[in-house]
């Protein structure tokens, strides 16, 4: 008999699977990821998974129930990263292991070969990112083509500051998920949660470009920055992004940035929230109150948390958001 659903487990309402056939849970688990070798220490495989796709990021939740040996085959086009909630988690690539635990995830990439032994009771959250999507963002970040594949340090330092504010970002999209939250079903607000969530696995998580990503930038001159700051202008209401404004003047991430700070002392992305506010601004001032409300301009604009956008609208504007659109 299968144990009794657990409806406060993570992406419960995902539920792909739950099932002690391991060709079942094999075949399931393979059309998320990757195809595998399974095979079960113990007659008491019980699996439970879990999968839902937001935007680029995959989000599961895996339960063998016992000992696992897990052997995947090439991971072409994606990366892991395979937190565990719970016990404990052998991996191995062909030139590092890690014992991963509530403290140490692990990261799996393209084109490695991995050797896996899943401990009872070890229960996963696992971060499925597109790796084209991935290289795409890097080469944006960077500002120049990727000479070489990009490739993680196999061990995640759960406790590092870095990487728990990374962690946030992930919790912060799986309580969405979960919720029926506006960040998933507005394309601009996931745009910017798929960059944040990247950007800062580039630079919390080592790996062979750490170097370049934070070296510094090179400097780049007025008129560069000018036809950026016209391009924010202009194209706002898009799902806009540093790495795309990079991109349309021919600079790299960090010279931008640095660009920015030297004209107008202040980032890009500071920038355009500053334009946002005042498209904001202007929608609130023209909507019908009887249709549209402060949430729906401020997810629109791509604002994600009402009450930072009230705090940063009141102190630009002198007045709430809804004092705006009842007026």
């Amino acid at each position: 008999m299968l144990r009794p659903i657990e409806r406060n487990l993570p992406l419960a309402r995902y539920e792909r699977v739950h099932s002690r056939d391991v060709d079942q849970a094999r075949a399931t688990v393979e059309e998320a990821f990757c195809s595998h070798r399974l095979v079960p220490a113990a007659g008491n495989l019980e699996v439970r998974f879990h999968a839902v796709q937001v935007g680029g990021v995959g989000l599961h939740y895996l339960d063998y129930g016992s000992d696992v040996r897990i052997q995947p085959d090439n991971l072409t086009d994606c990366y892991l990263v395979q937190i565990p909630l719970h016990g404990t988690a052998e991996v191995r690539s062909s030139s590092a292991e890690v014992v991963s635990s509530p403290t140490v995830a692990s990261i799996l990439g393209p084109d490695n070969q991995y050797d896996m032994l899943w401990r009872a009771g070890n229960r996963q959250l696992i971060v499925k990112l597109d790796r084209t999507a991935v290289e795409q963002h890097l080469h944006k970040s960077l500002g120049v083509p990727l000479g070489r594949q990009l490739r993680f340090q196999l061990d995640m330092d759960l406790t590092a500051p870095l990487i728990r504010s990374w962690r946030s970002i992930v919790n912060l999209l799986s309580t969405e998920v979960e919720n029926d939250g506006t960040i998933p079903a507005e394309p601009l607000a996931m745009r910017e949660m798929e960059r944040l969530l990247l950007t800062q696995l580039f630079l919390a998580q080592p790996n062979n470009y750490s170097g370049a990503l934070h070296s510094p930038p090179a400097r780049v001159v007025p008129r560069v920055i000018q036809r950026a700051a016209d391009l924010i202008e202009a194209h706002a209401a898009e799902p806009l992004t540093v790495e795309d404004i990079a991109v349309a003047v021919n600079v790299s991430v960090r010279a931008l940035q640095d660009g920015f700070r030297s004209a107008f002392d202040t980032t890009p992305m500071n920038y355009l929230r500053e334009v946002r506010l005042r498209k904001a601004h202007a929608d609130l001032m023209a909507a019908d109150p009887s249709a549209i409300t402060v949430t729906d301009v401020a997810v629109r604009w791509g604002f994600l948390h009402l009450g930072r956008f009230s705090v940063m609208y009141r102190a630009r504007f002198g007045e709430s958001p809804s004092q705006t659109l009842r007026h």
